[in-house]
């Protein structure tokens, strides 16, 4: 049986963390933060918890991406590894919530600075991730966000069904296998993460530390770095 691969390693992490947060932290999106728009005007339109991490989680996870980008531009210019300590960083992140996940317990809406500082340490880990992936996995298909990557899907097959010929047809054949796989992991994470959360809604924030570490000796396929 073949290991997964990072960046399927990476989709997982996606799903399941994007779900376990949206689930435990009043309907925060940690992944797909401009989703949290949407869940925005929904806090302020029925008076409910989470409004000030739902507006926080796009410009901070700008930030991130944004100081990601920058740490991984001088680790070329010195030459020295880029993906994995920018991963394990991540891991860092990622390794914190779930300690202090562990101490804490379950989280409630009524603690909101608490829920604000969680929240945007998943949403600075989902960022580093977001910009480790765009910058130095540019083969692999997004691991956060499933929405254009199904798209493509269809369109691929839409292609094969109307009989393109030649590179075209196999290069679009190829790229339905990886984005699949893909999907399939982000969706495996998502359900995963929900059924974590019903079991041990303090304990699921343990396995995508996991998840990270593991990553971490997994080889970048397709890196540029």
């Amino acid at each position: 049986m073949k290991f997964p691969s990072l960046p399927l390693l990476l989709s997982f992490n996606g799903g399941y963390v994007d779900t376990l947060g949206f689930l435990a932290l009043s309907g925060l999106f940690t992944a797909h933060v401009t989703g949290n728009f949407v869940t925005f005007g929904s806090t302020v339109a029925l008076g409910t918890a989470g409004a000030l991490p739902k507006l926080l989680a796009l410009p901070v996870f700008c930030l991130v991406v944004f100081l990601t980008r920058l740490s991984g531009l001088c680790l070329q210019r010195r030459n020295l590894p880029v993906v994995k300590p920018l991963l394990f960083a991540k891991f860092v992140l990622l390794s914190a919530v779930a300690a202090y996940a562990l101490y804490h317990g379950p989280f409630v809406a009524s603690e909101n600075l608490v829920m604000c500082v969680v929240g945007m340490t998943l949403v600075s880990a989902m960022a580093i991730q977001n910009a480790v992936h765009r910058a130095h996995l540019p083969k692999a298909p997004p691991s956060t966000l499933m929405t254009g990557t199904t798209t493509q899907i269809m369109l691929d097959l839409a292609d094969l069904l109307a009989g393109v010929k030649g590179e075209q047809t196999e290069a679009a054949a190829a790229r339905i296998k990886r984005m699949i796989v893909a999907v399939v992991a982000f969706a495996v994470g998502c359900g995963l993460g929900a059924l974590g959360f019903i079991l041990a809604p303090a304990g699921a924030f343990v396995l995508p530390a996991v998840v990270a570490a593991v990553g971490l000796f997994r080889n970048p396929e397709g890196s540029e770095a």
